[in-house]
C-alpha cells in the first residue's frame, strides 16, 4: 500500500488494467535478486544503442529471446554474442497469474494459454526516460505484463494512432502490475519521469526502477 489509502484498480483504457500493490514485498526481492543474477550475464546488462546513432538512458537486459532495436535474436550479437539467459518457467507462470488477475480467471476461454518467453528487463535510474513507442516487433498479439519494483514512475499510457494525446498519465508504484492486451496491445507508451527516492529499501533496491516486461514472441 502506498501512502495511508490503498490506491484502487483502474481500466486505463479498453484492454489496459492497472492493478496496484500486486507484487507483495518478498516477491518484489525475489525478482531483484533475479535480476541481479541475469544483469551478470551470460548478455550483461546495457544500455542499447538505437539504428540512428541515439543511446537508451534506460539500461536494458533481456530472457528467451534477445531485443535489440526491432527484433528478436537468440544471440546477442550487439552485446557479446552470446546467447541470451532461458526463460525460466516459474516467470511464465507469473505472468499467468497478472493475466488472471487483470482479466479474470477464464479471460481467454477456448484460445491457446497465455505463454510468455521473453522478458525485457529495463533498469531505470533518477534521470532515464523512456520515449512513447509501440511493442509491435512480437508476432504475437497476446497481452503485454509488465511489473514495477523500486522507485514510482509516470507511465504514460496512450492510444494506437499515434504518440500525441489522448493518452493517460498513471503512477506506478513498486509492486504494481499493468497488463495491456485487445484493443490496447499496440497503445503507445512511455515514462516521461521517474520519482527518485519513492521506493522501499526493502525490495532490496536502494534506488532506480525496474520494469520486467513479459511478452509472447510468436517466434519459433
Amino acid at each position: 500500500m502506498t501512502g495511508l489509502f490503498p490506491r484502487p484498480r483502474a481500466l486505463v483504457a479498453p484492454g489496459a488494467v492497472h492493478v496496484p500493490d500486486w507484487l507483495s514485498v518478498e516477491e518484489q526481492r525475489a525478482l531483484v535478486g533475479a535480476c541481479r543474477a541475469w544483469a551478470r550475464g551470460p548478455v550483461p546488462i546495457r544500455h542499447t544503442q538505437l539504428p540512428n546513432g541515439g543511446v537508451m538512458s534506460v539500461r536494458t537486459m533481456c530472457v528467451g529471446w534477445h531485443w535489440q532495436p526491432y527484433r528478436y535474436t537468440r544471440t546477442a550479437g550487439d552485446v557479446n554474442g552470446a546467447p541470451v539467459a532461458p526463460f525460466p518457467d516459474w516467470l511464465a507462470e507469473l505472468g499467468r497469474r497478472a493475466l488472471a488477475e487483470a482479466y479474470g480467471e477464464g479471460a481467454n476461454p477456448g484460445g491457446p494459454e497465455y505463454a510468455p518467453d521473453t522478458a525485457l528487463v529495463n533498469f531505470y535510474d533518477g534521470d532515464a526516460r523512456m520515449g512513447m513507442h509501440q511493442d509491435k516487433d512480437e508476432k504475437s498479439g497476446a497481452p503485454v505484463v509488465s511489473l514495477s519494483i523500486g522507485d514510482t514512475c509516470v507511465f504514460r499510457f496512450g492510444n494506437a494512432e499515434g504518440r500525441g494525446r489522448p493518452y493517460t498519465d498513471v503512477e506506478l508504484a513498486s509492486g504494481d502490475l499493468f497488463v495491456f492486451g485487445g484493443p490496447s496491445r499496440f497503445a503507445y507508451h512511455g515514462v516521461p519521469k521517474v520519482l527518485p527516492g519513492s521506493g522501499d529499501p526493502a525490495t532490496g533496491m536502494a534506488g532506480g526502477r525496474l520494469n520486467i516486461t513479459m511478452r509472447e514472441t510468436g517466434l519459433g
